[in-house]
C-alpha cells in the first residue's frame, strides 16, 4: 500500500503573471500559502492485469490492461461507458489528468488508484495543479524514481499544461509540491522559491486573521484563463498594465508580510482584487461584489477571489475583533466560513509499504 497526499493553497498576490505568456516576457512572481486541505492518493495492489484509477470527486473509475496505453475502458458515476481521453477539450472529463500522469510515467504495473480531495474541485485553491503533484509524487514512487520537490512540481507542470493544454499557471503546483509560506518567481527558463522570512508568531497571526467562504464551484475558470492568455499573448495593454500593477503588489505584500505589518497586507489584498478584476469581466460578478462588500462594511480590510474567479473561495483578511460580524453578515447570503491553517510539508508520501514495486508485482496475469 502507497498513501500519499499534495496540499491545496490559497493566493494572496500575483496571480496571472505565472501564465507563460506573461513571465516568458516580463518575468512573474507569485505570494501564497498551501493549507490543511489535501489531494489523497491511496494505492493498493490490484488482483488481476489492468491499472486502475478511480475518482470520488468525479464518480468516475477507468482501468488500462498493463503495458497497453491508450486502450481505455473506463465507466463514469452513472454506470455509463466513458469517453477516450485524448482530445478532451474540458478539464474534468473522464480523468484524463490521471491518464496522462500514467503515460508520462509509462507506468505498467496492475495497482488500484482512489483520488479525493477535501475541498470539491474547481474552487479556486490550486486542486488541479496539487492533484497532478499528488499524482506525480504517486506516480514516482511506484515507478521508483526518486524526484526532488522542484522535478516533482515542473512533471505536474508539464503533464497539465504542456502535454494537456490546460490554460493554467505555474504557481498551484510549485505551492503544492513544496508547502509553506513562499514568494515564487518565474522566468522563461527558471523558477525561485523563496521560503517567506516572517517569525513563527506572524505566520500564526496571519492564519488568524483569514477567513474563507465558499461562494460556490467556478465553473468558468478555464474560460477566464484561456482568456487571460489570449490577451496577454497579444499584448492587450490594459492586460498586461493591470499585470504589471499586480505583480508590484505582490512585492509590496512580500515587505509588509516581513515587516509584521499585517494592517497594510489586508489592504494590499483589496487593492490587488481592484486590479485582477480588471483581467476579465468574468472574475467577479453581482452576488461576489455584493458579498464582498458585505465583509468590508463588517470589518474585513481586504480579500479577493481564490484562483481564476467567477466563484471559488473569497479570502478575506480580517481583525479578529470583526470575525463574528463578518461572518454574521456573509452567512445570511448563503456563504460557509472553512477553517484552515497554513502547512509546511508539501506533496508527500504518507505510507509506502514497499510492495508495490514492478518486481514485487506479477505482470502477466
Amino acid at each position: 500500500m502507497l498513501i500519499a497526499r499534495a496540499p491545496l493553497r490559497v493566493s494572496f498576490g500575483g496571480g496571472g503573471t505565472d501564465i507563460e505568456a506573461y513571465y516568458a516576457k516580463y518575468g512573474g512572481v507569485v505570494l501564497s500559502a498551501s493549507i490543511n486541505k489535501y489531494i489523497y492518493g491511496i494505492v493498493t495492489n490490484n488482483f488481476d492485469s489492468h491499472f486502475q484509477i478511480i475518482s470520488a470527486d468525479y464518480q468516475s473509475v477507468f482501468n488500462v490492461p498493463s503495458s497497453v496505453f491508450g486502450n481505455v475502458h473506463g465507466v463514469n458515476g452513472n454506470g455509463r461507458a466513458a469517453k477516450g481521453v485524448d482530445g478532451l477539450s474540458q478539464p474534468n472529463e473522464t480523468l484524463r489528468l490521471p491518464r496522462a500522469a500514467m503515460e508520462h510515467f509509462e507506468l505498467d504495473i496492475p495497482v488500484n488508484v482512489f483520488t479525493a480531495a477535501e475541498v470539491p474541485p474547481g474552487t479556486g485553491l490550486g486542486s488541479s495543479g496539487a492533484t497532478a503533484v499528488n499524482l506525480a509524487t504517486i506516480f514516482s514512487a511506484l515507478s521508483e524514481r526518486a524526484m526532488a520537490k522542484e522535478q516533482i512540481a515542473e512533471a505536474a507542470f508539464f503533464i497539465e499544461v504542456k502535454k494537456l493544454g490546460a490554460p493554467v499557471g505555474k504557481q498551484d503546483q510549485y505551492a503544492s509540491a513544496f508547502g509553506g509560506i513562499n514568494f515564487f518567481q518565474f522566468e522563461k527558463d527558471a523558477v525561485s522559491v523563496e521560503p517567506l522570512r516572517v517569525p513563527w508568531a506572524t505566520a500564526k497571526k496571519l492564519e488568524r486573521r483569514l477567513m474563507l467562504f465558499f461562494t460556490g464551484n467556478s465553473r468558468q475558470a478555464w474560460k477566464i484563463l484561456q482568456q487571460q492568455q489570449a490577451s496577454t499573448a497579444k499584448d492587450d495593454e490594459a492586460v498586461i498594465s493591470s499585470l504589471h500593477q499586480i505583480k508590484a503588489l505582490a512585492f509590496e505584500m512580500k515587505k509588509v508580510l516581513e515587516n509584521d505589518d499585517l494592517p497594510a497586507f489586508g489592504e494590499l489584498l483589496d487593492e490587488s482584487w481592484q486590479h485582477k478584476k480588471r483581467l476579465s469581466t468574468d472574475i467577479s460578478n453581482l452576488t461576489i461584489d455584493e458579498a464582498y462588500e458585505s465583509a468590508r462594511l463588517a470589518g474585513a480590510a481586504g480579500g479577493k477571489i481564490t484562483g481564476a474567479g467567477g466563484g471559488g473561495f473569497l479570502l478575506l483578511y480580517c481583525e479578529e475583533e470583526h470575525q463574528a460580524s463578518v461572518r454574521a453578515a456573509l452567512e445570511v447570503r448563503g456563504l460557509h466560513e472553512m477553517h484552515f491553517a497554513f502547512e509546511f510539508q508539501g506533496a508527500r508520501v504518507l505510507v509506502n509499504t514497499g510492495s508495490l514495486s514492478r518486481e514485487s508485482l506479477w505482470i502477466g496475469r
